[in-house]
């Protein structure tokens, strides 16, 4: 099988050759850029390293690293693509605290002050409320959930799309292809309704940056966020439509929504609140895309989400990702078990917070192993680590996880 056919395999929960394997083919499937260097290196490859999204931090992984780990998606994020069209040229050289020479995407702005720390500027060159503090690893949005009130009045989302940018995007997704065949993962004008994540273009977020205030108000304005809610899925609907004649079939499945509904201990709102309010919403846009395209629907949505899971399967959510497991209930033979045939879990494959960074390669072999062991049998399983490779993974670590990845995932 090529990396199109084994990816649709498995994502049909049918059992491909073997366990198809991703890096990168989301902002939250990635890899930052300081332990993406780290990796070149140790490959002997010395290509300038570039940024993805400066907020994030996260690499652009390349052909040469994507071939040498086996990967089998591509990403076609519509906020990447203008960027990766453009020269080398103009991409803007940085170094970062610890001597790593990137390249941020064209048109980044930065400034730093007299003691390191960095802030993105806008457009026009005035600063935003991004900001890295010196030796940090993230840009930090200073104005997130700082109580200053959400009028529904104000909430605008993206309804249209120039026509330059779909010429783009249809030209872009059409090379990508028929050059290659890698399974193509499209994200863009999705929804999110908790405001944690800052995937989905904050426009477009129910929250307007402020989740605490729109908790409230989830509780004591339930019509009001039905109708603000309502308003986003019509908006994204709209854009999707637009997308669906640029990119047709040749994505396998598009991103509706970023939105971080648990955390370490437990769900992040109530999960009968969670299916009264959120639910009715992410089933219009699911059926929506069901009805319409070929492409299966794709959530992420990290932390504890185990009494959840049975209301995204029910709004028509097809493949969830990050299967943090590190979280409470979030055990992975219990969920392979109770949910593995109805939902393709794509992540999982290593802990990113106990395992990644401190263990030895050895363990971290072992590790990914046992995971393919228990996610993979049946099909339905794309493997990823947990969200982001941060930046302190050793290089040797990062190459085990997906040497094992590659070495286990067969099937027999």
């Amino acid at each position: 099988m090529n990396s199109r056919e084994r990816v649709t395999a498995a994502v049909h929960h049918r059992v491909p050759d073997r366990v198809p394997i991703d890096l990168a083919g989301l902002k939250a499937s990635g890899i930052a850029a300081i332990a993406y260097d780290r990796v070149k290196k140790q490959l002997g490859l010395a290509t300038p390293t570039r940024i993805m999204d400066a907020r994030f931090m996260i690499a652009e992984v390349e052909e040469a690293v994507r071939r040498r780990l086996h990967v089998d998606v591509l990403p076609i994020d519509m906020t990447c693509i203008p960027a990766l069209v453009q020269p080398d040229d103009a991409w803007v050289p940085k170094t970062l605290y610890d001597g790593t020479d990137v390249c941020f995407m064209p048109g980044t702005g930065i400034s730093a002050d007299a003691a390191g720390n960095w802030t993105l500027l806008n457009a026009d060159g005035t600063p935003s409320d991004y900001r890295m503090p010196y030796r940090g690893h993230y840009f930090d949005d200073m104005s997130f959930d700082r109580g200053t009130g959400i009028d529904p009045r104000d909430f605008a989302p993206v309804d249209d799309i120039p026509d330059e940018q779909l010429a783009l995007l249809a030209r872009y997704t059409r090379q990508q292809y028929e050059e290659t065949d890698y399974a193509l993962l499209g994200w863009g004008y999705g929804v999110c309704f908790l405001g944690l994540s800052l995937i989905t273009d904050r426009r477009s977020n129910v929250t307007m940056g402020q989740p605490s205030e729109w908790m409230m108000m989830l509780m004591s304005e339930p019509d009001t966020c039905h109708a603000m809610m309502a308003r986003s899925v019509d908006a994204s609907i709209k854009c999707l439509s637009l997308v669906r004649e640029a990119v047709g079939d040749r994505c396998f499945a598009w991103g509706i929504a970023a939105d971080d509904s648990g955390t370490q201990r437990g769900e992040f709102l109530n999960p009968e609140l969670w299916a009264a309010m959120i639910q009715p919403h992410y089933t219009r846009l699911c059926d929506w895309i069901h009805r319409n395209t070929s492409w299966k629907t794709f959530l992420h949505c990290c932390g504890s989400v185990y009494h959840l899971i049975p209301h995204f399967i029910e709004a028509g959510i097809d493949i969830l990702n990050p299967v943090q497991t590190s979280a409470a209930n979030m055990d992975p033979a219990r969920l392979k078990a109770e949910f593995g045939a109805q939902v393709v879990f794509w992540g999982g494959g290593a802990d990113t917070q106990t395992v990644l960074a401190a263990a030895t390669p050895d363990e971290v072999r072992a590790h990914v192993r046992a995971r393919l062991a228990t996610f993979g049998p049946g099909g339905g399983y794309i493997f990823n680590q947990v969200h982001n490779i941060q930046a302190d993974v050793p290089p040797e670590n990062i190459l085990a996880m997906f040497d094992a990845a590659y070495e286990f995932g067969e099937y027999r």
